[in-house]
Parts: structure tokens; C-alpha cells; sequence
């Protein structure tokens, strides 16, 4: 007996596919993705010119004294520093490049969208601890991930926690159930509860904002353990796997050395993360010995 589904049974399933991602998209859409910040899109279209005006993006940057200070103050610190202090922005842009230049800005305007929600300030306070943390492990495994890329995931991962909490009034309910499950993966139980989760809603704002897509890839999938691992159908690139990696041993790595902000993530996708990153638990005591300053920042 053939078993081969018919071509038009195929081509059937896949427009369904198709029109189901349609509708999520339009969800997404709905619920309210913060739109690119117009500095944003002024420095992409400057450096997208075959030959970009350093000084015409120092002084895009320059115009916001919050925003050139911070910029000043990541290329000091010690993931970029040339051994000299920083004290300008177009001194910052050589040390840091145009394209950490753009993720910089990117980060720190996120931050600025949501000024007024009190409960994210802890939120945010977690999030630029990861983001310090992931830089920190990615410099000192040599994985083959960039500090950068690291520092930007953790700073952007969980953004779409940021977006559901204005238009959900009961979301920090939804988290703390999701933190609190043992077995079910984070995004499941919102899925159930919620009808989408953080994890897609942060992937469509990164794309929009124009992040690289293994960074897109990786916020979308960081609480797939199959995708980590490499089993899922569609395989993530070993970059953006070991990506979430080290994101994941991050957020493990200030857990257990604060004792804050507790949650089953480890044991859903901590053997994963280990193998993608050829860690045994000896390593990750060691790390967990070193790991103090980079956590109190």
C-alpha cells in the first residue's frame, strides 16, 4: 500500500502552516510590538552607505547625553577596552564598531519603552545582569561565541516579557506558573494560558529591530531543549544553539550564587547546554567560584 500522502494533501498541510504563522503574526501585531526607535533606523541607513559618516552617527548619538554616556560607558568596560579610558563617542565607536555600536543603542532604548511599569524594574535589573554574565562566560569559554553576541542576548531575550505585561494584567501571574513548573517548558504553560508566549513575541521584536537573526533564532528558541540540542526538525545553526547555551549557564551562574529569582530552567535545559558547550559539573563549579564580580557588575 502507498503511504505517500498525495501532493495536494502536502502542499494543503503547508499552507495551513502557513496561514496559522499568518494569523500569530497578526496576533503578535495586535497585542502591540514597540516600533524600531527612529535612532535606530537612522544609524541601519548610514551604515548600509558604502562609505557610513562616523561623524554624522557620533552626532545621532551625541544628541541624546543619556544615551552617549552609556554608549562611552560599555566601551569602557572590560569586554572592549584598549586599556585607556573611553571619553567620547566617536573614541567609543572605534573601540566597539558600528555593529556593537547599533546592538548598544538598540539595548538601551529598549530599556527606555517601558519607563513607566513599575514591576519590570527588577526585570530589567535581571536582564542587564544576564547580559553582563553571558559576555563574561563567553570570554572566558572561547565557544566560538562572541561576547557581543552573548552581551546581546542576555540584554534581549526575554524582552518579550516587557511587551505582554502592559496589555495581560494577569502575565505576572502566567511567569510565576511558568516559573514554578518543573517539567513543562516555560513557554507550554503560557501557550496554554495565554495563547502565545514571551519567547515568540521577543523573536518578532528583534527582527523588527533589526537584530542579527541568529540573535532573532535564539531568543525564539531559548527554552526549546530540542532545538538545542539539535534534535528538533528544523536544526538551528550550532552557533545560535550554543548561543542560548551560554545565555542559559549565565542565568544558572547568578541563580545559584544570589539565590534570587529561582526557577526550573536548569533541570529542563541544563544537560543540553553543558553538551552543547563540552562543560561537565566540575566546570560549572569552577565558573561558579569565578563568576562573583561579573555578577555584582
Amino acid at each position: 500500500m502507498n503511504t505517500t500522502p498525495p501532493a495536494t494533501a502536502v502542499a494543503a498541510a503547508s499552507n495551513a502552516e502557513l496561514q496559522i504563522e499568518s494569523r500569530m503574526r497578526e496576533e503578535i501585531r495586535d497585542i502591540g510590538i514597540p516600533p524600531r526607535p527612529a535612532i535606530l533606523s537612522e544609524i541601519d541607513a548610514e551604515m548600509r552607505k558604502d562609505e557610513p559618516d562616523f561623524k554624522h552617527l557620533a552626532d545621532i548619538i551625541g544628541s541624546d547625553v543619556g544615551l552617549a554616556a552609556s554608549v562611552i560607558k560599555v566601551a569602557n568596560s572590560p569586554y572592549y577596552g584598549f586599556g585607556k579610558k573611553v571619553r567620547s563617542v566617536p573614541e567609543a565607536m572605534l573601540v566597539l564598531g558600528l555593529k556593537v555600536i547599533f546592538r548598544t543603542v538598540a539595548g538601551l532604548a529598549l530599556m527606555k519603552l517601558f519607563p513607566h511599569v513599575p514591576s519590570l524594574e527588577r526585570f530589567w535589573d535581571s536582564a542587564a545582569r544576564t547580559a553582563r554574565v553571558s559576555g563574561w562566560l563567553a570570554q572566558r569559554l572561547h565557544s566560538g561565541v562572541r561576547p557581543e553576541d552573548a552581551y546581546t542576548l542576555g540584554l534581549f531575550r526575554d524582552c518579550g516579557v516587557a511587551v505582554l505585561m502592559i496589555p495581560f494584567p494577569e502575565y505576572p501571574q502566567i511567569l510565576q506558573q511558568a516559573n514554578e513548573e518543573p517539567v513543562q517548558a516555560f513557554t507550554a504553560v503560557e501557550d496554554r494560558l495565554l495563547s502565545i508566549n514571551h519567547a515568540v513575541v521577543g523573536s518578532d521584536l528583534a527582527a523588527d529591530w533589526l537584530l542579527p537573526d541568529e540573535i532573532t533564532q535564539a531568543i525564539c528558541h531559548h527554552h526549546d531543549t530540542a532545538a538545542i540540542e539539535g534534535s528538533a526538525a528544523e536544526m538551528l545553526p550550532d552557533a545560535t544553539r550554543k548561543l542560548i547555551a551560554v545565555c542559559q549557564v549565565a542565568e544558572y551562574l547568578i541563580q545559584s550564587t544570589t539565590m534570587l529569582s529561582q526557577t526550573h530552567e536548569w533541570s529542563k535545559l541544563g544537560d543540553a547546554c553543558m553538551t552543547q558547550l563540552d562543560l561537565t559539573a566540575d566546570d560549572i563549579a569552577a565558573l561558579q567560584a569565578d563568576c562573583r564580580e561579573a555578577v555584582a557588575g
